[in-house]
């Protein structure tokens, strides 16, 4: 059987047929559209192989991060400072006394428990024991009596001389400002108490705000009261106190913040690689915390609080929030 051969059926398919076996890149057709994706498409290079960057582009880049950048900065800045320094706080006159131990212009505050009367009062005593006694000569006579006038003259100038001295050592034994640093403590706690007892404030600051019980726990009370005739413990009035009152907690707090303004200014000046004084001074200032965090709590931000921050210097940050030093 003869093969099968197919023939052309007209001469428009012999001349396409010749025209793409003879095809040059000059009379393919020209299209529209690519067939590589625009991953694989080129790019434009530099001579050291980086990607070209629009020059204006990249310096508005750096423009708006360097404005977000200041911008941070100074919202950061800006919440730092109303916070405080959650170690010093505000500097106020009674926080500055703590540096002498004393009021500036104080000058009955002394070393080793004295007032100034005390101190009078035994060098008049040890004055008039102390006193010279010359005896008078046996034989009176007009030289014996010039003698014994300038024995009597040289002996007394020479005891109020003696006395000068001794006022001038108890003066400077008894200063604050010559002692040393557990001495200026000692005088700052004492100053404390006195300032911050309830032995003292109880008669001139008002009484916190009352809560608002629960309905069940009022009538509770009001059933109390009825039926034994026990006053209210918010109208019992003053509490008489034994003593000077040295735990409650805003004399604590002020102890704390004078040993916390020692410790620091320590660390500042000649102790800056002193590690166990910088754990100490972050235990203090987490001690501070805990105890400022209950009287806001307990006293309901009420006058003792308000005096207790206001005379202090203390502010937000030294009870607010995680403190880490």
């Amino acid at each position: 059987m003869p093969p099968r051969i197919p023939q052309i059926q007209c001469l428009r398919a012999l001349n396409a047929l010749l025209a793409a076996h003879n095809a040059t890149p000059m009379t393919l057709p020209f299209r529209l559209f690519s067939s590589s994706t625009p991953s694989q498409a080129p790019k434009p290079v530099k001579k050291g192989g980086e990607l070209f960057r629009d020059p204006y582009i990249v310096n508005q880049a750096r423009a708006r991060k360097a404005a977000n950048i200041s911008r941070q900065d100074a919202l950061a800045k800006e919440r730092e400072q109303a916070l405080g320094s959650p170690v010093r706080g505000r500097t106020t006159s009674f926080v500055e006394s703590f540096d002498l131990g004393r009021d500036p212009e104080d000058t009955t505050t002394l070393n080793h428990f004295l007032r100034p009367d005390e101190i009078n009062a035994q060098l008049e005593t040890s004055k008039a024991l102390l006193r010279p006694v010359i005896p008078r000569p046996t034989i009176v006579t007009k030289e014996t009596e010039e003698e014994y006038a300038r024995q009597v003259k040289a002996k007394n100038a020479e005891y109020e001389q003696n006395h000068e001295n001794v006022q001038a050592a108890l003066q400077r034994i008894v200063n604050l400002d010559n002692g040393s640093s557990k001495d200026r403590l000692r005088s700052n706690i004492q100053r404390c108490i006195q300032h911050f007892g309830r032995h003292e404030t109880d008669q001139v600051l008002p009484p916190k705000p009352k809560a608002t019980p629960h309905l069940s726990v009022q009538a509770m009370r009001d059933q109390q009261v009825a039926r034994e005739g026990v006053p209210d413990r918010a109208d019992r009035g003053v509490i008489n106190r034994v003593g000077p009152d040295v735990g409650s907690s805003e004399v604590q707090i002020g102890i704390l913040t004078a040993k916390i303004r020692s410790l620091a200014n320590h660390l500042d000046s000649r102790g800056r690689k002193d590690k166990v004084g910088k754990r100490d001074l972050r235990l203090l200032v987490h001690r501070r915390q805990k105890l400022l965090q209950y009287l806001k709590r307990k006293e309901r931000g009420g006058p003792r609080w308000q005096r207790c921050i206001d005379t202090l210097g203390l502010t937000e940050g030294t009870w607010q929030g995680e403190i880490s030093l």
